[in-house]
């Protein structure tokens, strides 16, 4: 698909007239804006502002995927997902970012690394965009959790991934984009 990104911007774009700092967080900071419609109205956007983060597949050579269950505070409940963080400065390399969490919070290494690709969870109230990784070559180490860091690991095959992902069981969006592009790319 090809689109003309500056007639469309002429046409939906939005003009920031002012902005207001609304909370200002160690992994957030919300703002409340006023903007300009392409048809001259005015409103607000609350936008939150995100230093960015990285996530993998990592694949072992039997075709499963190293995975994380844990508890996810504003869910109240433990939950899957492949291995993820977010950067430590907005401009940290996202490849160095994912290899260390992925030896932090797994132990694991990889030889091979391909991106996958960005994508922004929540486009209608938020600039957060995370680069997606998969991993191949894997080598077990020791895990390096950070103090407030809590989660198991599990190896689970991608083919059974995939199904839980097609059949709602997983609910991560960054885990069920991830899952279904390494899949593909795969061949599962």
């Amino acid at each position: 698909m090809n689109f003309n990104e500056s007639s469309e911007l002429a046409r939906l774009g939005e003009k920031q007239t002012s902005s207001e700092d609304i909370f200002d967080g160690v992994i957030l900071h919300v703002k409340r804006d006023q903007v300009e419609l392409s048809n001259g109205s005015v409103t607000v956007r609350e936008v939150i502002r995100h230093i960015g983060a990285v996530c993998v597949v990592p694949v072992t050579d039997d075709s499963k995927v190293i995975m994380e269950r844990q508890f996810r505070y504003p869910l109240n409940k433990v939950i899957l997902e492949i291995p993820a963080g977010k950067l430590d400065a907005p401009d940290e390399d996202r490849l160095s970012a994912i290899k260390r969490e992925l030896r932090e919070e797994t132990g694991y290494t990889a030889d091979e690394w391909t991106e996958l690709g960005d994508f922004h969870p929540a486009p209608a109230y938020s600039d957060e965009y995370i680069t997606m990784y998969l991993a191949r070559g894997l080598r077990k180490g020791e895990r390096q959790l950070d103090e407030d860091e809590f989660l198991d690991v599990y190896a689970i095959p991608l083919a059974d991934l995939v199904q839980d992902v097609m059949e709602g069981r997983i609910s991560d969006a960054k885990t069920q984009v991830c899952i279904l592009k390494a899949a593909r790319i795969l061949g599962i």
